[in-house]
């Protein structure tokens, strides 16, 4: 017979705690229904991070064009001592040959002494540390010897420098590679930002800096400067003809640049060599700390940590190649991102 018993009732505590949650679901529901989305960046607001990143992979940049520098100049070294090793080599060789003819002369003639094994002997060294040896030999054999002896020290220390030359290399290869990560992962975060953007706000960006572009250049050109010597106005009429180029980290042209590749190319194309980076080229020639000082070609340097050049324009302008996603340009001092620190005059 089935059962006609009442259902239990839930307690008065149970109905407050049901009704409390499901008040809190309703609430949460309505908040998250009513929340704004996460807002976006501005235009601005990812230009300015994006700037930010540039500098930080500029300054990478020339860690990176140091490091390939003093690789390939290592490389060089390397190779010039490894030749030097070589050709000492045969020398020693040839000069341990005419120990040996001579040797096989006095055997055949019968008179060989003790001395002549002296020419033979793989470690001559041992033989000339012993004065009672030496007063058995000819002043032309003891030449001959101490030839052989100058030529091994010779060797065994040029073969000690590419020894330490071979591990710098190694270091200086390593410290290239971490510096080109460091440069790449910079760019690849910029380049995150910028794919943000719609390609209305893309195109604003280019507009401005295209604006600014050539504003610089009209007030460059209306300025009244006095020029350089005649190499600065040659580098700097090279840096010209270089304009709209892109600029591409660790590149010294003719089809992209950086900011030390333009004007060490620009130099170079002036019949001065001057130093790969822009740290280095600090030294290139005489300091000039006032803008009013400078003329045109002079290079000019910003950053604390001098990681950017350029070529002066005039009326307060710049010729550089300022990061990823540029091109060289004109620009104002005054837009550079960071403080103007002085001029060298090459």
């Amino acid at each position: 017979m089935a059962s006609h018993r009442r259902p239990k009732q839930p307690s008065r505590a149970r109905v407050t705690v049901l009704t409390t949650a499901a008040a809190a679901a309703v609430a949460f529901s309505s908040q998250a229904a009513n929340a704004a989305p996460s807002e976006k960046p501005s235009k601005d607001e990812v230009k300015t991070k994006v700037d930010k990143l540039y500098e930080e992979a500029e300054q990478a940049t020339e860690k990176y064009n140091g490091a390939k520098e003093k690789q390939e100049k290592l490389q060089k070294e390397i190779s010039t001592i490894q030749d030097n090793v070589a050709r000492g080599q045969e020398e020693l060789n040839e000069l341990r040959d005419s120990l040996g003819l001579a040797a096989a002369s006095q055997y055949r003639t019968g008179s060989i002494d003790p001395s002549v094994q002296l020419f033979l002997s793989s470690d001559p060294d041992d033989y000339l540390d012993k004065a009672s040896t030496l007063d058995q030999l000819s002043g032309q054999q003891v030449e001959a010897l101490k030839k052989v002896q100058e030529k091994q020290r010779e060797l065994a220390q040029e073969r000690a420098e590419a020894s330490e030359k071979l591990k710098d290399l190694a270091s200086t290869r390593a410290e290239l590679g971490k510096k080109k990560k460091e440069v790449q992962g910079k760019l690849a975060a910029a380049q995150k930002l910028l794919n943000s953007l719609s390609a209305a706000e893309k195109a604003k960006l280019a507009e401005e800096q295209n604006r600014a572009s050539r504003t610089a250049e009209r007030d460059a050109l209306t300025g009244n400067v006095p020029p350089g010597s005649g190499r600065a106005a040659a580098a700097f009429a090279f840096a010209q003809s270089q304009l709209g180029k892109p600029y591409v980290y660790g590149a010294t042209g003719m089809s992209s640049y950086d900011c030390s590749g333009l004007t060490s190319r620009a130099y170079a194309a002036a019949g001065v060599q001057i130093p790969r980076t822009s740290e280095a080229q600090t030294g290139a020639g005489t300091k000039i700390y006032s803008v009013s000082q400078l003329k045109v070609g002079d290079l000019v340097f910003f950053f604390n940590d001098l990681h950017h050049v350029g070529l002066y324009a005039g009326n307060g302008q710049i010729i550089h190649a300022p990061r990823t996603g540029t091109v060289v340009r004109y620009e104002s001092m005054n837009t550079i991102g960071g403080p103007f620190m002085f001029g060298v005059r090459v």
